[in-house]
C-alpha cells in the first residue's frame, strides 16, 4: 500500500538560515559555522550563503549593506510565512565586552526575521528601516553560553547555535534577556546624513561600501522616493578617486550606455551604483572601498 505523499508545506523546515560574513571563502570559518548549524538546526533547514566579503571589519558598511540585501532578498523569495533568520558576522571587536544579540523583526518584511550576531552597529540601519517603516524590533542580550567558546570565533561556537535555536522555532527562553533597541550600540552616531551634498559623506552612506566582482563600486546611497533616499533620478554624482574625482552620469542600465562609459543607477538591491559596461568601474574611475561619493562637489577635474 502505498503511502500519502508528504505535502510541499509539509516538507518545510521551521525557517531559513542566511550568512553574512566578513570571512571570504578561505580557510576553514564558513565550512565550521554552516557545520554547527547542520548540527544542531531542524533536519533540513535551508541554510543560504548569503554573503562572505561583506566590508571587512567595517559594521557600518556592512550594516548598510544588510539593510539593503535583506529586504532585496526576502522580495524574491515565494509569498510563504516561514521566518528567515539571519546570521550576520562582521565582528572586530569579538571576545571583548561587546554584546552578543538576537533580534526579531516583523512588520513589511512579510515574515519574521532574526538577526544573531554582534552588538556593534552592524544591525543598526535594518533595526532602523524596520521602524521607519512601521515595523516592530525587539532585542535580547544572549547570555547563554557553549561549553567551549573561542575567543575569536563567536560566529562557530555561540551565534550558529542561537541561530539554529531560533530556526527550530523556538524562543530564547533563558538563553536570553530583552534589550531596549535604544540601548543598543550605535556606531552611527556621529556620521553625516545619509547624501551629504559636497565632498561626500566618508563616514556614513556618501561613500563606496562594496565593491563586486565586475568592479561596481556599491554605495550607500538611495534614490529619491526610497527610504532616506536623496540622490534624484538627474543628478550628476561625483566620485572620489586618486586625481581628484570624476563626473558620473545617470543611467536606467548598462546598455543604455556605450561601452566602456561609466554611470550611475540603482541596482537590485536599491542602492545607487557606480557601473561601467563591460567594464571595470573601480579602474576606470579609480576609487576603492571607502571612496566618497557626492551629489554635488565644489571641485571636480574632468
Amino acid at each position: 500500500m502505498m503511502g500519502r505523499v508528504p505535502s510541499v508545506a509539509a516538507k518545510r523546515s521551521a525557517a531559513m538560515i542566511f550568512l553574512y560574513t566578513d570571512f571570504g571563502w578561505s580557510g576553514p570559518y564558513v565550512g565550521q559555522m554552516r557545520a554547527a548549524l547542520v548540527a544542531r538546526a531542524p533536519a533540513g533547514t535551508p541554510i543560504i550563503d548569503l554573503m562572505h566579503d561583506a566590508p571587512a571589519f567595517d559594521p557600518l558598511a556592512a550594516g548598510r549593506l544588510l539593510a539593503a540585501i535583506l529586504p532585496a532578498t526576502l522580495a524574491a523569495l515565494p509569498l510563504v510565512t516561514i521566518p528567515a533568520v539571519f546570521l550576520a558576522v562582521v565582528d572586530p571587536g569579538v571576545g571583548t565586552h561587546r554584546r552578543p544579540l538576537a533580534i526579531r523583526l516583523s512588520g513589511k518584511l512579510g515574515r519574521p526575521v532574526w538577526l544573531v550576531g554582534p552588538d556593534n552597529g552592524l544591525f543598526q540601519p535594518v533595526i532602523h528601516d524596520t521602524i521607519a517603516t512601521g515595523g516592530l524590533a525587539e532585542a535580547w542580550e544572549i547570555t547563554w553560553r557553549p561549553p567551549v567558546l573561542s575567543v575569536s570565533f563567536h560566529g562557530r561556537d555561540l551565534f550558529a547555535p542561537v541561530a539554529a535555536r531560533v530556526a527550530e522555532g523556538r524562543d530564547m527562553g533563558d538563553w536570553a534577556r530583552p534589550l531596549a533597541v535604544d540601548d543598543l550600540a550605535d556606531d552611527l552616531a556621529g556620521a553625516a546624513p545619509s547624501g551629504e551634498r559636497g565632498e561626500g559623506d566618508t563616514v556614513g552612506n556618501g561613500r563606496i561600501l562594496y565593491i563586486d566582482g565586475y568592479g561596481n563600486g556599491w554605495t550607500g546611497l538611495r534614490p529619491t522616493g526610497a527610504l532616506d533616499g536623496s540622490v534624484a533620478p538627474d543628478a550628476r554624482l561625483w566620485v572620489g578617486g586618486p586625481e581628484g574625482g570624476r563626473a558620473v552620469e545617470p543611467a536606467r542600465t548598462f546598455g543604455a550606455v556605450p561601452q566602456g562609459a561609466a554611470f550611475w543607477y540603482v541596482n537590485s538591491s536599491g542602492l545607487v551604483e557606480i557601473a561601467v559596461n563591460q567594464g571595470r568601474a573601480d579602474e576606470a574611475l579609480g576609487f576603492t572601498l571607502g571612496s566618497p561619493v557626492g551629489v554635488r562637489a565644489p571641485y571636480i577635474k574632468l
